[in-house]
């Protein structure tokens, strides 16, 4: 009797046994997959930070899903930071047509990133006629003249589009594109949450930054000099060229005002740092060189290019951060640093998503007077008064993670 038991009692735990692992295969089988189409590039540690702030947001907001990346240009850099955070990742090469043919069948839903345009149309595109199943896209800019016919026709037959600042949102309205749900969401770089601390620590003991006592400043060209990144491939062009070397004083002059400001009225040290490679050289040229020299012992000058673990690590223990870069300030609003932006016309219409986030006061377009007119008293004001700079940052990111938090569960409905 008792062998009997013995025997029902084994018999009992293995059928419980194949039972578990039906119900794990299936629930595999039924884990809906996700194909995230982004990494635009890697000369830029803003382009860089899409693509992390996107997947830190799936993982949050839709952990049950697989997501799987396909990526347009990753080098092995950049490839092993992403895996850093997110080990179980698969990133699709842009070339593995293998890799890309079983995305397409075995991936549910396809997910255009941030980015400023639509930027994988073609691919998009290719998804809808090959598989005929859902997609939709997160956090771009669209400037009118790139809505025409065919990407209208592609934005009308997504789930969603959400737009990274309502000028492309009202304009999209205008010209026709009517998805079931179009809105404002921030740019996925808000959600980035990279960090290589001991690259960032090393950085600032070598150049004695102290955290909290410092500003970080980026400079920019009106149009970027592709041309001087060997790995682009870009051939000169003379007519950019003239236009940026025309304007290069006209756009860093109040940058470098605003400098010699903090450093001779405050106790705070400024670092001169890239967010494009090409931004290097032209922080030397026109910020640190051209500084009094009883200012530049309190100037660093970053001498070499980072990548967004490092430089995010080094946002977070600034004071603050101003210039004519865009992502840098969108990473340290998310990460609850105090951020000025600037731009001028020749860029899209995504700074204004300063304005949408509550931080029109803290936005600076250098071909406006008047907006220029106050930046130095605004960059000096982040360190006067630490704590309403803090404040004003903190309502812009619970602003932000509001508007993330809805726009993924519209996400996780769609398919």
């Amino acid at each position: 009797m008792r062998s009997i038991l013995i025997l029902l009692y084994f018999t009992f735990l293995f059928v419980v046994d194949c039972q578990s692992q039906i119900t794990a295969i299936k629930q595999i089988e039924k884990k809906k997959k996700i194909l995230l189409r982004s990494s635009w590039q890697s000369i830029n540690i803003g382009d860089i930070a899409h693509t992390p702030g996107v997947l830190a947001l799936l993982d949050r907001y839709v952990p049950e899903a697989e997501v799987r990346l396909w990526a347009m240009e990753t080098d092995s850099s950049v490839k092993k930071m992403l895996q850093k955070r997110f080990p179980t990742l698969q990133i699709i090469d842009n070339h593995d047509t293998v890799a890309i043919n079983t995305a397409f069948k075995e991936c549910d839903f396809l997910l255009h990133g941030s980015g400023p345009s639509l930027v994988a149309s073609k691919d998009v595109e290719t998804w809808i006629n090959k598989t005929g199943k859902s997609f939709g896209v997160y956090g771009i800019t669209l400037a009118e003249e790139l809505m025409d016919e065919r990407i209208i026709r592609i934005l009308n037959q997504s789930k969603f589009v959400f737009f990274r600042d309502t000028v492309s949102l009202e304009m999209a309205k205008k010209k026709g594109i009517k998805a079931p749900v179009m809105d404002f969401a921030p740019d996925g770089a808000f959600a980035c949450d990279l960090r290589n601390e001991a690259e960032a620590l090393k950085f600032m003991s070598e150049n004695g930054l102290k955290e909290g006592k410092f500003l970080c400043v980026i400079p920019k060209y009106r149009r970027t000099p592709y041309w001087q990144i060997p790995t682009t491939n870009r051939k000169y062009d003379e007519s950019i060229d003239k236009r940026n070397q025309l304007m290069k004083e006209h756009d860093l002059k109040p940058y470098r005002d605003a400098i010699i400001e903090i450093v001779r009225k405050t106790n705070y040290k400024v670092l001169i740092c890239p967010e494009d490679v090409t931004q290097v050289l032209l922080g030397k040229e026109m910020l640190y060189d051209l500084l009094p020299e009883d200012v530049k012992k309190n100037v660093v000058w970053r001498n070499r290019f980072w990548l967004t673990d490092e430089a995010l690590s080094v946002y977070v223990r600034s004071a603050g951060l101003f210039g004519l870069e865009q992502h840098s300030p969108i990473m340290c609003i998310g990460n609850g640093i105090p951020a000025l932006v600037g731009r001028f016309k020749e860029q899209t219409s995504k700074g204004y998503m300063w304005y949408n986030i509550g931080l029109e006061d803290w936005f600076f377009d250098s071909d406006i007077e008047e907006q220029m007119a106050r930046l130095t008293s605004t960059v000096i004001s982040l360190v006067n008064d630490r704590k309403g700079a803090k404040k004003k940052t903190m309502k812009a990111k619970l602003f932000v993670e509001k508007k993330q938090k809805e726009s993924m569960k519209i996400l996780e409905t769609s398919f």
